[in-house]
Formats: C-alpha cells, structure tokens, sequence
C-alpha cells in the first residue's frame, strides 16, 4: 500500500461542514481537484450527512478527477460500500456502523470487486488493529494522535506512544489522524506510521504551487 517510491501515504479527508450547504458541492470539488493536482496519495471521502445521490455526484466526479490525472491519487469513500463500487472508487473505508470488514472481505474474495479495490478500518486499540487485520483490512486509521476539534467526543488525545503501539502490532499500514499538519507529521512517520490522513491540512486552501510545495515537503519525510 506504499508508493513505488515507498514514500508516506498523505490522506486527505474531506469535510464539507466547514462550507456554506449550498456551495458544499463545488467547493469540496474544488478542493480534491486540488488536492488530486498537488500529488495527495489518497482521499477519503467523508461526507456521513449527504445524501446517496449527492454522495454519489461527488464520489463520481473525484474518480473522473483523480483517472486523469498523473499522479495515480485514490479515491476512497468512507462507509459506503455502494457507492464506492458505483462510482469506480478505488476503495471503501469502514466505520464502526458500517458493513463489517470480513463481510466485505468475503465479498472481494468471491470476485466481486475490481482488482486493486481497498478495505479500510478505523481502530483505537492494539487488539481492534489486529482483529482489522485478520477480518481482511488492507489499511487502518488511528486517532486522534492529538487534539482537534472534529474528534473531541472520541475523547482525549491517544498520544505517540500509542500510535507507535498499534503500527507495531499491525502488519498492513496504520494512517494517524487527529491534529496532524506539517510540525507533527514527522513525530507520527518515526512512531511507525505509513503516513497519515489530515482535514485542515490539505483542505485549507492554498495557492497551487504552495500545495504541490507542500506535498512534496512531506513526501520528502520518508
């Protein structure tokens, strides 16, 4: 699940909320067309209050996105394990009341994904990465590292040592989330982690040879 260059994987997860609703669809767009732009890895697109339709447009149109441009981004679509199919997604990341991951697995062993489709999971523990894994987990997300507000209610900060914990007894990618931008993103690559995933970070906007600055900066940390 690395890069061919075994760099970090840079997630960037979108969040719609911090738009005005009625040009929610544009400008998310605009940022993954961005971000898509700037070489981001992966993008997880997370938008839980959309609608299947509207998720769909979106979803869609990040695919038709990311398929022509260079740098070979990923699309990945969070819970909806429908809807990454039907828009060609090269993913799908699975929340806690979404399908089960070995479900999912079982479905992909009996041929009914595309080749190279991804299942991810989200875990907080040593025990639940490993259980992940064992269900059929290609990649997990860890967090929040640190503070921030979108994971206030998942409680306190889990910290560095417990990143460093969970990449240890994974054997497929851990992803931190949580408070990460340029400063932290070292702290989390020498705690084990394959990379990380970031809201602000990469959906602040930026102007575009800033962006592809700063995703090359942070590809270089590997």
């Amino acid at each position: 699940m690395r890069s061919a260059l075994d760099r970090p994987i840079l997630c960037y997860v979108t969040d719609g909320h911090q738009f005005p609703f009625a040009l929610r669809h544009q400008m998310l767009v605009d940022r993954v067309g961005a971000a898509i732009d700037a070489g981001i890895d992966w993008i997880q697109i997370r938008e839980k209050d959309l609608g299947g339709r509207a998720l769909f447009a979106l979803a869609r149109e990040a695919v038709k996105m990311a398929t022509t441009a260079a740098h070979g981004t990923r699309i990945l679509v969070n819970d909806r394990l429908d809807i990454a199919l039907r828009s060609g997604a090269a993913g799908v990341h699975l929340g806690a009341d979404a399908l089960p991951v070995d479900a999912a697995a079982a479905w992909r062993e009996k041929g009914g994904f595309p080749a190279g489709f991804s299942i991810g999971s989200s875990c907080h523990s040593a025990e639940q990465a490993q259980a992940a894994e064992a269900a059929g987990a290609d990649y997990l997300f860890f967090g929040p590292v640190f503070y921030t507000p979108s994971k206030k209610k998942f409680g306190a900060p889990q910290g560095l040592g417990r990143l460093a914990q969970i990449s240890r007894a994974a054997n497929i990618p851990v992803l931190p989330v949580g408070g990460i931008g340029e400063k932290e993103a070292p702290e989390c690559l020498r705690a084990g982690g394959a990379g990380f995933a970031a809201i602000r970070l990469f959906q602040e906007p930026r102007e575009p040879e800033a962006f592809k600055d700063l995703v090359a900066r942070l590809h270089e940390l590997g």
